[in-house]
């Protein structure tokens, strides 16, 4: 069962909150978007130390995630025109659709193809509009719009199923397809499954690769226990003997979620199916930020035969000052718990920053002539030609995102090597290859 925030209201679970804490998630639930699986509720959550439990604050929005002054404006509105304005405004001053991530949307000719993404040249992301939901709302997710109502703003999602092949057709340098939300595994065996079988058509034998980026591991394992989920792994035994790799891009925040008997199950039934589990998460505030806690998610990870993956930054949206972390501080945390795993969960890569011009990665702080430096590299990029390429920014201990960098002029200039859209940094590339 999934609770929204008038059914967790009247359950008997909300008995466990004071009267404030329940009157401070009213108001935010307005702002934020709410959900949460009995799942999480019965077996995450330690509720005896809610107030500094992080699987609480991963799905219970706090008070501190609101400015003072966005917390003074829904509060003193007088009625609910004054409050549905005081919403929307504060919604689009948390940054709804950060990094750029409209100009993701690809076309071809006239047409647009608004639930789709095509940042990197080989990866194209699909969002099926059944998916656009989850069986729980983490507190700090970069997609939270998505799921919140905002007046005139674009939603990722797509329910024409023409539109994912007829894109791919056409676009043969394509090898994966990454299936986003929201979260897939919230639809159906059966809607998912529709999209599914658009890859084995032959036109579309160039897309060898299907990711799909899901969080049902924590949040719902038993989505993937018992015997009416046997159509989704015949679904994915015909998937790999018709030549195809299947990705489950999961996403772990915390080791507690990799504890239940249930994900144990559900991880066990993946892998002998054929799925690759590759594990990620962002590093956040209150939730995960110790160097001890990725040590023993990557260690966990690696024993029940998944994939350290990568180690996020928290993308700049939303409740972006209450979770976010100083890059410096990530680059310590992430330093720290690497060099106590085995080279087996070293395959994981961070602390990186999903920005607009692709995947930075803090590789290193350095001192050049008494002066500290950070050390960036692109590990994806909208122009291919600068993947692998480092370059030096100024030290700055405050700051907690890449446009707060100040970069060093001498190592290349973006405005010569990077534009803002697939059609005006990748297609002139692919034609003259």
């Amino acid at each position: 069962m999934l609770f929204n925030f008038k059914q967790f209201k009247i359950s008997h679970y909300a008995e466990r909150l004071k009267a404030d804490e329940l009157e401070d998630l009213e108001i935010l639930t307005k702002i934020f978007p709410f959900k949460v699986s009995r799942y999480v509720l019965d077996e995450l959550i330690d509720w005896d130390n809610r107030h500094i439990d992080p699987i609480y604050r991963l799905v219970f929005p706090q008070r501190a995630m609101l400015k003072s002054k966005h917390w003074q404006s829904i509060t003193s509105a007088r009625n609910r025109e004054e409050q549905r304005i005081a919403v929307q405004t504060i919604r689009r001053e948390l940054n709804p659709h950060p990094d750029g991530q409209k100009s993701n949307i690809p076309r071809i000719g006239n047409r647009r193809f608004g639930g789709l993404q095509h940042k990197y040249k080989e990866t194209v992301l699909f969002f099926p509009a059944q998916g656009q939901s989850c069986h729980s709302f983490c507190t700090y997710c970069f997609r939270w719009a998505q799921f919140v109502s905002l007046e005139d703003e674009h939603k990722f999602k797509s329910k024409d199923h023409s539109d994912l092949f007829d894109y791919l057709s056409e676009h043969e340098e394509v090898s994966d397809i990454l299936f986003s939300g929201g979260d897939p595994m919230f639809m159906t065996n059966e809607q998912l499954s529709s999209y599914l079988d658009i890859i084995l058509t032959p036109e579309l034998d160039h897309v060898t690769n299907i990711r799909i980026g899901t969080k049902a591991l924590s949040f719902y394992p038993q989505r993937f226990i018992g015997v009416k989920h046997d159509p989704l792994f015949r679904k994915i035994d015909n998937l790999i003997k018709n030549g195809k790799h299947i990705a489950l891009m999961a996403h772990f925040s915390h080791p507690r979620e990799l504890k239940t008997e249930k994900v144990v199950q559900a991880i066990s039934r993946l892998r002998n199916a054929g799925v690759e589990i590759r594990t990620q998460a962002p590093l956040i505030r209150g939730i995960n930020n110790s160097a001890s806690i990725w040590r023993k998610m990557w260690n966990k990870s690696v024993r029940l035969g998944m994939i350290p993956y990568y180690m996020f930054v928290e993308r700049d949206t939303g409740a972006h000052h209450y979770f976010s972390v100083p890059l410096t501080e990530a680059y310590t945390i992430f330093t720290d718990a690497y060099s106590k795993v085995s080279g087996l969960a070293k395959t994981v890569r961070g602390p990186s920053m999903s920005a607009d011009p692709g995947k930075v990665l803090i590789d290193g702080i350095i001192d050049i002539s008494g002066e500290k430096k950070f050390v960036l590299k692109f590990l994806q990029a909208r122009n291919p030609k600068l993947v692998n390429k480092t370059f030096l920014a100024k030290y700055d201990a405050q700051a907690t995102w890449f446009n707060e960098l100040e970069l060093d002029s001498q190592t290349f200039s973006f405005s010569d090597e990077l534009s803002n859209s697939y059609e005006e940094n990748l297609l002139p590339i692919l034609k003259n290859q």
